[in-house]
């Protein structure tokens, strides 16, 4: 599961007394919103003065940003605004974005470096079919606008003419089939959206994972959720009205005649489609999405669409079995395409290609596609210069390519060699606190204990690196690039049917900010462009280090232990090894963690989902007490030096604190309140209100906005 970290809604990323009382307790403590200033000053404990380390760290004196901070509130009202207020106050969400914080920030800084290293693989005369050439040309290709402009839509014709030429059922199940992508990641990166019929997922099956299983996830909405098209209210209206006019703009575009009728259709036709959609929240309980189906049930089972016909243009006809992760929900868009009209299926088919293909297109099919998925949907108010557009798509069409320029310019042994010790640390830190577990059962202790022995810990890079050697880039041909990439990448999952499990496989690119828990895998992955400042600085303090990086890295361990991790044992299976009495208690907890959150409003007609964040949120609140842990136990039974006034566990805080700085535009927080499994930054930095360290630190006090009482305080692993 991925991180800003996990899931996606759902992935598994870093971007409980009885069950009663701790509900009770947690439902009404006050939600965390904007307290007012308080005078309160932070009076560090009496330690022996220090300095700070000799060479100078990229934040501040010890590695936080004390100028960002706004000692005028109490740390108890607000802790994310105490440690980030005058940053907030200053700081102005770039024009080109729709949100911006600490991930944004090494985000840029990492584009920054891709860029270079693209730039000088293009200038250079590589050897033709070298990934060093093709990262050149793909680059290049896209940053042709003159030669885009001039091909039009003519790249494009080949699919249209596909789609045009549809005359029935059988041959819509063929082309339909053949736009299957592996574009979808229900547990490790936790994207379960795609605008194809249906998306691909191949990796370990739930419940044998020593082989790979093929997972059908449902698909096939233009708009983020369900609920875009279904939820009776203002906003949703105005996007929904805004909507079908952009699918009429880019059907003109294409000079399709009679586009507002055609755009009224194949909206009305991705409602039914959402009409049939699973929740979120039911997308991502296992429990309910381990469905295998075998082949020849299909077409008895979900009616409608011809299954030959499409898994055959899929290569897929051979497969035996597949999992279908949300049942109802593909008999209900099979059963629509038995019963919509053709034309309208071609007429949706032919909108979503063009929508796909705008990024390749000339600039008139651009901007409107940023006008509505950009400005309308995100709150973006610019498009982002089209290098940096450039660099994300090579990086997406020859990720491991770069990643593999980028480790060998940019991540030294020693910053691997500094996190591994810190992943060890904590690991061991989680190991002590499953011994000392007073509720949990020595059989269950037992079986958490081996899941945590057997963790895989991948840092930087994958240990062996991607062969592109079969995929063709065509220099001035974006839009080729772009298909033979997405195929190719198809090509590559399918190929995996069949043969012995890879568990060294990485599901992320080093240049990417962002870290990731496999369940099936029991593996955890730190890329090489999160270890860097403000979440790792060899030169900062540890006690920031192991608040910024050690949390992270706390955060994916604790997601094998989560509400759904737990679900898995140590080879990665999905199986139950907890007794009955410990899995209530269990329960218990992360109820009350689901009630704490959901009380939190960011949005005046808007709540945090507690339901839909719970793993996340688990894995926030005991990754970082892990990460504590491991600070203390690094201190070897000395004490912290105070250093600026800050005695070592305020620092610990404090530098988690700082990596959750953010700030949004009202579309992209509306939208990630409804479709991501991640809190906002300011909720979860408030975390902090569980832990018995932060109230020794600052000093938190009945009365103030975070206080809970002891009895309240969540305590999950």
């Amino acid at each position: 599961m991925t991180s800003q970290f996990r899931r996606i809604p759902g992935a598994r990323l870093v971007f409980t007394a009885s069950a009663s009382a701790w509900l009770a307790a947690c439902a009404t403590s006050t939600p965390v919103e904007k307290p007012a200033a308080s005078t309160q000053q932070v009076k560090p404990p009496e330690a022996p003065a220090a300095t700070a380390p000799t060479a100078k760290p990229t934040y501040g004196g010890f590695g936080v940003d004390t100028g960002g901070m706004d000692p005028s509130v109490a740390p108890g009202d607000s802790f994310f605004r105490f440690v980030n207020g005058n940053w907030l106050a200053k700081t102005e969400i770039p024009a080109d974005r729709s949100s911006y914080g600490m991930f944004t920030k090494l985000s840029e800084e990492a584009s920054k470096r891709t860029r270079e290293l693209i730039e000088q693989a293009a200038s250079t005369q590589a050897p033709e079919g070298s990934e060093v050439r093709k990262l050149g040309d793909i680059f290049s290709s896209f940053m042709d606008e003159a030669a885009i402009e001039a091909k039009g839509l003519a790249p494009l014709q080949p699919e249209l003419g596909r789609i045009a030429a549809i005359s029935n059922r059988r041959e819509l199940a063929t082309v339909l089939g053949d736009t299957l992508r592996a574009d979808v990641d229900a547990l490790n990166r936790g994207n379960v959206n795609t605008d194809r019929l249906f998306g691909l997922w191949v990796v370990e099956d739930l419940n044998e994972p020593s082989r790979y299983a093929a997972y059908l996830l449902q698909g096939g909405l233009g708009l983020p959720d369900r609920d875009y098209y279904l939820v009776d209210n203002a906003k949703f209206t105005e996007v929904r009205q805004k909507y079908q006019q952009h699918i009429a703009a880019m059907l003109r575009l294409a000079g399709i005649a009679d586009a507002d009728a055609k755009a009224r259709r194949i909206f009305e036709l991705e409602r039914e489609i959402a009409r049939v959609h699973w929740a979120q929240v039911d997308t991502q309980d296992v429990t309910k999405t381990n469905n295998p189906w075998p082949r020849e049930e299909l077409a008895k089972r979900a009616p409608g669409l011809d299954w030959d016909a499409y898994l055959g243009a899929a290569g897929l006809g051979q497969q035996r079995e597949l999992i279908l992760w949300q049942p109802s929900a593909l008999i209900g868009i099979s059963k629509l395409v038995g019963a919509q009209p053709v034309q309208t299926w071609k007429d949706y088919l032919t909108f979503h290609a063009i929508e796909r293909a705008a990024p390749y297109l000339p600039k008139a099919f651009v901007d409107e596609s940023f006008a509505f998925n950009g400005r309308v949907l995100s709150g973006t108010q610019q498009q982002r210069e089209r290098w940096k557009r450039g660099v994300d798509i090579t990086s997406e069409e020859l990720g491991e390519a770069i990643g593999k320029l980028y480790v060998a310019k940019y991540f030294p042994p020693e910053a691997k060699a500094e996190a591994d010790k810190m992943v060890r640390n904590i690991i061991a830190a989680l190991g002590q606190r499953i011994d000392s577990l007073a509720w949990m059962a020595p059989e269950t202790k037992a079986h958490a204990k081996e899941k945590l022995a057997t963790l895989q810990v991948g840092i930087g890079h994958p240990d062996k690196w991607r062969d592109y050697s079969g995929l063709e880039i065509v220099r001035g041909d974006a839009y080729g690039n772009a298909d033979r990439a997405s195929r190719f990448e198809y090509r590559r999952n399918l190929n995996k049917l069949g043969k012995p499990v890879d568990r060294s496989e990485w599901f992320m690119v080093p240049q990417l900010v962002n870290a990731l828990n496999s369940p099936q895998q029991n593996s955890i992955i730190f890329p090489a462009a999160i270890l860097q400042p403000p979440f790792f600085d060899p030169n900062a303090d540890p006690a920031v280090n192991y608040g910024g990086i050690g949390s992270v890295i706390g955060h994916e361990i604790v997601h094998s232990f989560d509400d759904v991790g737990a679900q898995f044992d140590a080879r990665g299976k999905l199986a139950n090894w907890w007794t009955k009495e410990d899995a209530a208690k269990f329960k218990a907890a992360g109820d009350a963690l689901a009630a704490q959150y959901s009380a939190y409003k960011p949005l005046p007609d808007l709540a945090i989902n507690g339901e839909l964040t719970l793993g996340e949120n688990i894995a926030d609140v005991a990754g970082l007490s892990i990460a504590y842990d491991a600070y203390r136990l690094s201190l070897g039974g000395k004490p912290a030096p105070v250093l600026e006034g800050f005695s070592g566990e305020q620092r610990f805080f404090l530098g988690f604190g700082q990596i959750w700085r953010n700030k949004y535009r009202e579309p992209i927080l509306r939208r990630i309140l409804l479709t991501d499994g991640h809190s906002p930054g300011e909720y979860r930095a408030s975390t902090v209100r569980n832990l018995e360290g932060w109230y020794q630190a600052f000093g938190a006090a009945p009365g103030q906005t975070l206080y809970l009482a002891p009895e309240q305080r969540v305590r999950i692993w």
